[in-house]
């Protein structure tokens, strides 16, 4: 598996408080790992809370040998407790939390762990973008409701609202995926600083000329601060 992972701050935020990990090598049991997460709260509240949330979640999954899936959710369920307590300790970051989303490439096949509104598309040997999580987001259950159509969530004035967040809570729900894809296919995380400047026509577009994951990342970045850069942006792309 190739990884890469890139992070930009965007043209408006004075903090990024987006964090990703690519792991070098294996982690506990698992062959590779990537993970993205979009930090929120006052102060630096949001930067601390995303950086905690992927060391906590890196730090438990090297201890842990049990059953991939398994372990990824355990993972995310440590480091919502993590994110969590460090926020009930110090006033200046009550109230902190984070969005979570992370992969890991067992042969051909991707497991991804998923809480907020940060994305995992597969991107297949056809060129086809699919989108793999589902956002815990106030319009996302309003389009699943059938009061929103897709088109009016891009543009209304709650879309940024989550539903669902590590730290938030002492204990969280992560959505757990299963996709099995064909060597040569791609897998894209983001945080909404991508997704919210691009749309997938716009993504695909971008994945099907540049075949070079580090150039791809670029590129998706530099087109999404191209847009407005509104919030900070970052990528990691995976390839089986």
């Amino acid at each position: 598996m190739q990884a890469v992972g890139k992070t930009h701050i965007g043209r408006i935020r004075e903090l990024n408080e987006d964090a990703f990990f690519v792991s070098e090598g294996p982690v506990g049991a698992l062959p590779n790992l990537c993970a993205v997460a979009d930090g929120m709260g006052g102060h630096n509240g949001g930067e601390v809370a995303s950086r905690e949330a992927i060391a906590a979640f890196v730090d438990c999954l090297s201890r842990n040998p049990g059953d991939p899936l398994d372990a990824l959710i355990g993972a995310v369920r440590h480091a919502n407790r993590a994110v969590f307590a460090k926020g009930e300790s110090d006033p200046h970051l009550a109230g902190m939390g984070t969005t979570f989303t992370a992969c890991v490439i067992l042969a051909n096949k991707a497991l991804i762990v998923h809480v907020g509104d940060s994305r995992a598309y597969a991107m297949t040997a056809a060129g086809t973008l699919t989108q793999l999580t589902s956002d815990h987001s106030f319009v996302n259950e309003m389009v699943k409701a059938g009061q929103l159509t897709p088109e009016q969530a891009l543009h209304h004035p709650k879309k940024n609202i989550i539903t669902r967040a590590l730290g938030a809570e002492g204990e969280v729900e992560a959505d757990g995926v299963i996709w099995e894809g064909h060597a040569g296919e791609r897998i894209l995380l983001s945080t909404d600083g991508l997704t919210n400047m691009l749309g997938d026509e716009q993504i695909t577009a971008i994945l099907r000329r540049q075949g070079d994951l580090a150039r791809a990342a670029e590129e998706l970045i530099a087109a999404a601060n191209q847009a407005g850069g509104t919030d900070n942006i970052t990528v990691c792309l995976l390839q089986l």
